[in-house]
């Protein structure tokens, strides 16, 4: 990824937390909960996809929408990952089984 690309997707991250560390509804709801005797942690995933246009495209209308199909994604596991015990109650609060073999 080149240094430029890298730098714009910075920024956008800055934006993204400033955004919420400067939204006092996300604030008061936080003071809320501190209030009620939690402790909160707040943990925000984004899934941000780009593609460089080509040249033929960069001179497009902008208003045409492109209907081909996303590309389609696979994950694979790559290794085990460890749950500290506030994991596992977490999860199962979810009602989310966790296989406690690695335990």
């Amino acid at each position: 990824m080149d240094e430029p690309l890298k730098h714009l997707m910075q920024e956008l991250g800055n934006a993204i937390n400033d955004s919420l560390s400067e939204s006092d509804r996300i604030a008061e709801a936080i003071g809320e909960i501190k209030r009620a005797g939690y402790d909160v942690f707040l943990v925000l995933e984004a899934t941000i996809g780009f593609n460089r246009r080509g040249e033929e495209e960069e001179g497009e209308d902008e208003s045409v929408v492109n209907e081909a199909e996303p590309p389609k994604r696979s994950f694979e596991a790559t290794g085990k990952i460890k749950f500290t015990t506030q994991d596992h109650r977490f999860l199962r609060a979810l009602k989310i089984a966790v296989d406690d073999e690695g335990r």
